[in-house]
């Protein structure tokens, strides 16, 4: 999730991990479904964050092997200390791995954060075994719906967008998982989504709006920074938020985009 050239626009901090291990524990599960994991596989995922993920990948089916990949040193040591996997600090943008070494490469949360997606998706193609499978989940932030509407959220996510655009990053990159896979030369391709539909009364709506109000927290201050949004801004969202979880009829539409294709 943190692979990147420029500045990664959720940041390090405590607050912030603990809202990506939470976002794990939401998400993991249809992901590993389709990631289809086999006996035997030898798997790389590019981008590993806290490595929750990959330490499921390693326990999915038997001799399955993994190396994390994460630029972070932060998320590095993070990761080895919980579950003492093959990680390694690198950038996905030049893998350090031989041709042809991967039966299954993986990226999830990571293009919408990298300067040149094209290249990192060249390098996961080349050290895929031919035949081996890429797999994909990736952000388009302007399909969030949330209703009753949160003009102040959406005035605020709209900024947020602008921020990460201003980085360097693509908080759309998932429409354009299909064109970024084919001019890289990858083939069979099939796109699918994975939903994220929460609303009032359902297991995960409230957590899911204070995943969205995390994700402008962990870039309040590069935001008003750049004068793409103000304090007031950022209370009025926060207000809003809150009475849409405790509001009877509440709900929240989102989906990821995923992409598969083989080399």
């Amino acid at each position: 999730m943190s692979d990147h050239t420029g500045a990664y626009i959720h940041g390090t901090a405590p607050d912030e991990q603990r809202r990506l291990a939470g976002l794990n524990r939401m998400t993991n599960g249809p992901f590993m479904e389709f990631l289809r994991i086999a006996p035997g596989m030898h798997v790389l995922e590019v981008g590993s964050g806290l490595g929750i993920l990959a330490a499921e990948v390693a326990s999915a089916a038997k001799d399955v092997r993994v190396v994390g990949l994460e630029k972070s040193p932060q998320q590095l040591v993070s990761a080895i200390k919980a579950h003492g996997l093959s990680y390694v600090q690198g950038d996905a943008h030049q893998l350090e791995f031989s041709d042809a070494s991967f039966d299954l490469v993986y990226a999830r949360y990571l293009l919408e954060h990298v300067s040149h997606p094209q290249k990192v998706l060249g390098e996961m193609r080349r050290v895929l075994r031919p035949g081996g499978r890429i797999a994909l989940c990736e952000n388009d932030i302007s399909l969030v719906r949330l209703d009753p509407p949160c003009p102040a959220f959406e005035k605020l996510w709209a900024a947020f967008a602008s921020y990460q655009l201003k980085l360097g990053g693509d908080p759309f990159i998932g429409r354009r998982l299909c064109r970024l896979l084919t001019d890289a030369g990858f083939l069979d391709i099939e796109l699918s989504v994975q939903p994220e539909i929460h609303w009032h009364g359902s297991a995960g709506f409230s957590w899911w709006i204070g995943n969205l109000e995390g994700n402008l927290e962990s870039a309040r201050s590069g935001i008003m920074e750049s004068g793409l949004g103000t304090k007031e801004d950022f209370v009025a969202c926060n207000v809003e938020l809150s009475t849409l979880v405790r509001k009877e009829g509440a709900s929240s539409h989102f989906v990821w985009n995923r992409a598969a294709a083989t080399r």
